[in-house]
């Protein structure tokens, strides 16, 4: 604003994982996470929008992940944030396309970045009730990670998503295979059938 007195488009990246089974998380653990990945979007944008909006242009792009879609073991508190972002963007979507403005969600998952993932201090414990599935998380995770996306995808989902002149009528740009292939099994599944598609990725 400084420089140029305007603000054109606006990127909320920021964000890290709380990993725990639920029962094992601190009221603490999971406001923290909710400070990061959902409250510090609204702090930004609420501080960009009335700029943009005066203009009468201008985007918003929220970095959400194939977690704000469907949720998996030992990921309840990160996965809810980003389910309370894709509730935000597509609310306020609403409200300001009448000023010119854009919300887009760019979902991507498992991206070669030092992304941290932050281990409930209970889970943490030899004693947890939860330990097999922490571990076969764990497991799956890194098996993933060897086939992650670089972020140059994503860095080019978020420059499509802001210089076209068509864009997506759903506000969303799906990122690396693993999501899309997902969110195709879940768009053809039951909840139920879905539910045992993640049960057998942890086997």
């Amino acid at each position: 604003m400084d420089e140029t007195g305007r603000e054109d488009v606006l990127v909320n990246n920021a964000g890290y994982g709380q990993v725990g089974a639920f029962e094992e998380l601190s009221i603490e653990e999971i406001k923290q996470q909710f400070e990061t990945n959902f409250f510090g979007v609204i702090r930004v944008t609420q501080a960009v929008l009335p700029v943009m909006r005066k203009r009468g242009d201008g985007i918003i792009v929220n970095i959400s992940s194939g977690a704000g879609k469907f949720g998996y073991p030992n990921g309840s508190a990160y996965v809810n944030s980003k389910f309370a972002l894709e509730g935000l963007s597509k609310s306020m979507a609403y409200e300001i396309e009448p000023y010119g403005l854009r919300v887009v969600l760019v979902e991507p998952r498992f991206v070669r970045t030092n992304f941290s993932n932050l281990v409930a201090k209970r889970s943490q414990s030899p004693n947890s009730l939860y330990s097999k599935m922490t571990e076969k998380m764990a497991a799956s995770v890194e098996k993933m990670k060897i086939n992650s996306s670089p972020p140059e995808l994503v860095a080019d989902a978020v420059l499509k998503a802001v210089t076209s002149k068509e864009p997506k009528p759903n506000l969303r740009y799906l990122v690396g295979k693993y999501v899309e292939h997902w969110m195709e099994q879940k768009k053809n599944m039951s909840d139920k059938e879905f539910l045992n598609v993640i049960k057998q990725s942890l086997q």
